[in-house]
């Protein structure tokens, strides 16, 4: 048995921790700095430990014993827990989104016997798999479109949105600059730039940039294929409502102000879809050829009442977890999410979700 720690009892840490415990390979504990939090629907067979990431002592004594770590945190927490990981001399995986702070995550691991694997998830994570895959194929890749959106099934409000993730990690999406490749080269973005529309099963959808969602895409392709770019998916007329608030009201620079207002004003729900599609233009056989993965998750669907996003995110932090665990990613060091082959992801137990 894999001796897992799981550290933040949200709903994404919550469903990691059920799905691994039900997986039957793992003996998991979830531990978090809130006792009350660890009692609400706590997962059959999981173990539950207090522990504060801010409490030094007391986070050694959570990792005392593991074989791996996992960081469902907040971005800003993941690099204590990385620290301790590698003090503590076993494997680290996150959820992180934070360009920044999986920079540091990669510093942290040079010389490591043990493997960190930060940006496990949906985007990043899981599309960085798919798109090397899809680029694979190619003689010579061109253009890289990666498009990912999580989105109320029934939008009612202004925004055409409801909250389905962290508000930290939504926020921290519309106020960072992104990475692309543009003719070539590596280059930052402005957030909530880049406005398209498009439309998929009769459905109108935008799409504009925003941080953190390319992982580390853009350094593994820069010089191999021209253009790649990633964009969030939602309802039109979105992103001028949030442009309002973060270039007119100047939101990002009063964050906790804009996380109140996010949270006392847009429901939750559970009722939402996971939008991707991905697109690949190049030569193949000598012929200008596009080729796309277009998939649609839908949430609320089984007895357990998971969100699209609950279930996308943890089944891929799930499954690379589970792809170390049967030697199919690299042990030690820095690894990256492209690094997991399309096959072997879509193929695993927990990444079939994507199939």
């Amino acid at each position: 048995m894999i001796k897992v720690l799981v550290i933040g009892a949200g709903q994404i840490g919550m469903t990691i921790a059920a799905m691994l415990a039900e997986a039957g390979d793992f003996a998991v504990t979830l531990a978090d700095g809130d006792a009350e939090a660890l009692k609400r629907g706590l997962p059959q067979g999981v173990t539950a430990t207090v522990a504060n990431v801010e409490d030094h002592a007391g986070l050694d004594a959570a990792l005392a014993g593991q074989d791996v770590v996992f960081s469902a945190c907040p971005y800003y927490l993941s690099l204590p827990i990385a620290e301790a990981a590698k003090e503590a001399g076993i494997h680290f995986l996150d959820l992180t989104e934070d360009v920044d702070t999986a920079r540091r995550i990669r510093q942290l691991a040079n010389g490591s016997e043990k493997a960190f694997i930060p940006q496990c998830g949906l985007a990043p994570g899981f599309i960085s798999i798919v798109a090397n895959d899809l680029i694979n194929r190619f003689d010579e890749p061109y253009d890289v479109r990666l498009r990912v959106g999580a989105l109320p099934q029934f939008p009612d409000n202004a925004l055409k949105y409801n909250l389905t993730w962290s508000t930290e990690g939504l926020i921290n999406e519309y106020c960072n600059a992104s990475e692309a490749i543009y003719n070539g080269e590596k280059r930052e973005i402005l957030p909530l730039e880049g406005l398209e529309e498009f439309s998929l099963d009769g459905v109108r959808y935008e799409a504009f940039s925003t941080a953190g969602g390319v992982g580390t895409l853009c350094e593994t392709l820069e010089g191999r294929v021209r253009n790649l770019n990633y964009k969030t998916v939602r309802y039109p007329g979105h992103r001028d409502m949030v442009r309002m608030l973060v270039l007119d009201l100047r939101l990002c620079e009063r964050r906790e102000i804009f996380r109140d207002i996010i949270e006392h004003g847009v429901p939750v729900t559970r009722q939402d879809v996971v939008l991707i599609f991905v697109t690949v233009t190049g030569l193949k056989d000598g012929r200008l050829t596009q080729e796309s993965y277009v998939r649609k998750i839908y949430g609320d669907e089984d007895d357990k009442g998971r969100s699209a996003i609950q279930t996308t995110t943890a089944a891929a932090a799930c499954a690379m977890m589970d792809l170390l665990r049967q030697g199919k990613l690299p042990k030690r060091g820095f690894v990256r999410q492209e690094q997991a082959k399309y096959k072997d992801f879509i193929e695993n137990r927990f990444g079939k979700v994507y199939a």
